[in-house]
C-alpha cells in the first residue's frame, strides 16, 4: 500500500507513532518554509530523534493527508508543505509526494528534469504561502522560535565588541548620517530614519539599514574620498550583506524582503558598472547636501 494511502488519517487520533512524528514535524516544516528553505530527510529525522531517515515517509505522507483534510475544511488550497523534505542524491522528494501533484502514475514516470519542474512550482508556492502560522494554530500547535530581534541584538553587538570596528572618517560618518535621514533616495518613505551601523552576529557593520514593515534596505556608502579600489569593495560588501540579511530574516521566521544599494558620489567607471550589472548591484548617487539617483 501507498505510502500516503497508509497515512490517510492525516495526524489521526495520536494513538500511532507516525502521527505523533507528523504533528512534531509541522512547526519544522513551517519553519522551513518560512524561511525558505529546503532540508534533508537526514536533518528532519534528527530533529525529530529518528534514527533512520527512511522511516520519515509515514510521518510525512500524514503531513501530507492532514494538509488535504485542513484545505476542505477551509475552503483554500494549503500547498503540500511536506515537499520540503528532499534526498541529497537528487534533491527532489521520494515518489510519494507523487500523491499530491494529481496524476501520480504520470508524475513517477516523469523524467528527472521533468519531476523537477513540478517540484520547483511546488516550492515556490510553498514559500509565497502567507498563513503557516494559521496552519499550525488550526492544528493546535505553535511556532518553533529560532531567534528574537532581542538575540540576534545581543549576538551582534558582543561579536562587534570582541573583532572591532574599523576607523572612519568625519566626512564618511556625515554621509552616513546624510544617507540615514533621506529614505526617499532608496524609494522608501519620507520620514523613515535609518539605523547607522546596524551590526551582524558575523561581527560585520551594514553603514545604514532601513526597515519598512517587513522589507529591509541595507545601504553601503562610499564617500567622495573612495577610489576605484574602494568602491569594488564596496560591491562585494552588497553582496556579504544582502546575504547577512537574510539571515537574519530567515532566523526571525518573518520572511524573505531585503535588498542591497551602493550609496556613490560619482558615476561609476565601466570596468565597474560592467561588474555591478553581473552582480546585480543597484547604485545610488548621493551627493552631500544635495542627491540624485543614479541606476
Amino acid at each position: 500500500m501507498e505510502t500516503a494511502e497508509m497515512a490517510n488519517k492525516g495526524f489521526g487520533d495520536q494513538t500511532k507513532l507516525y502521527q505523533k512524528r507528523a504533528q512534531a514535524a509541522l512547526p519544522l516544516l513551517v519553519r522551513q518554509a518560512k524561511a525558505g528553505q529546503t532540508m534533508y530527510y537526514s536533518e528532519l529525522a534528527a530533529e525529530l530523534d529518528m534514527p533512520n531517515p527512511r522511516n520519515l515517509n509515514f510521518p510525512l505522507g500524514a503531513v501530507g493527508r492532514e494538509m488535504e483534510k485542513l484545505s476542505r475544511r477551509l475552503g483554500t488550497r494549503i500547498p503540500p508543505i511536506q515537499c520540503l523534505v528532499i534526498n541529497k542524491q537528487d534533491g527532489i522528494p521520494g515518489e510519494g509526494i507523487g500523491w499530491f501533484v494529481g496524476d501520480v502514475n504520470k508524475f513517477k514516470k516523469s523524467s528527472p528534469t521533468e519531476k523537477r519542474r513540478v517540484i520547483d512550482s511546488m516550492l515556490f508556492e510553498i514559500f509565497q504561502f502567507p498563513d503557516w502560522d494559521m496552519v499550525l494554530a488550526e492544528c493546535g500547535l505553535e511556532p518553533v522560535v529560532v531567534s528574537s530581534e532581542a538575540s540576534l541584538t545581543q549576538e551582534s553587538v558582543a561579536a562587534v565588541s570582541r573583532y572591532g570596528r574599523g576607523g572612519e572618517g568625519d566626512l564618511h560618518r556625515g554621509l552616513k548620517e546624510f544617507v540615514a535621514c533621506h529614505p526617499q533616495l532608496f524609494d522608501l518613505p519620507e520620514g523613515l530614519v535609518g539605523e547607522i551601523e546596524h551590526p551582524f552576529p558575523s561581527a560585520d557593520c551594514l553603514d545604514v539599514l532601513f526597515k519598512n514593515g517587513s522589507e529591509w534596505v541595507g545601504v553601503e556608502v562610499k564617500g567622495p574620498t573612495s577610489d576605484d579600489l574602494d568602491i569594488n569593495r564596496g560591491l562585494f560588501q552588497c553582496v556579504k550583506y544582502q546575504s547577512l540579511m537574510e539571515a537574519e530574516q530567515k532566523l526571525l521566521q518573518k520572511g524573505l524582503n531585503c535588498r542591497m544599494v551602493l550609496a556613490i558620489s560619482r558615476s561609476l567607471s565601466p570596468a565597474l558598472s560592467k561588474k555591478r550589472i553581473v552582480l546585480n548591484i543597484h547604485t545610488s548617487i548621493v551627493l552631500k547636501p544635495k542627491a540624485v539617483r543614479s541606476s
